[in-house]
């Protein structure tokens, strides 16, 4: 698997928004969790989300702040299927 980085997660966003999806979505690991979380947010929330990601993870999409929390995948979709199979396969 290739490793994801800050422009990877910026141009899955700037596609999101040109392809009109409904949705955009990450995958982040946290240490001390048996599985990884999905956060799924409209697209009209996606230029803010973006800000916050960039102020929050450094350029190998690891946290900043928190140790052990780390991004390991993002996705859009039209609905919440379309994404759970990208990201959870």
């Amino acid at each position: 698997m290739t490793p994801k980085t800050m422009k990877n997660l910026e141009d899955c966003f700037i596609q999101a928004k040109e392809l009109k999806k409904n949705f955009i979505a990450v995958k982040i690991e946290m240490e001390g969790f048996q599985e990884a979380e999905i956060i799924v947010n409209p697209i009209s929330n996606a230029e803010s989300k973006l800000k916050y990601y960039k102020k929050t993870y450094d350029e190998n999409l690891k946290h900043k702040y928190s140790d052990g929390i780390k991004m390991i995948g993002f996705a859009y979709g039209n609905s919440m299927n379309e994404i759970q199979q990208f990201l959870c396969s």
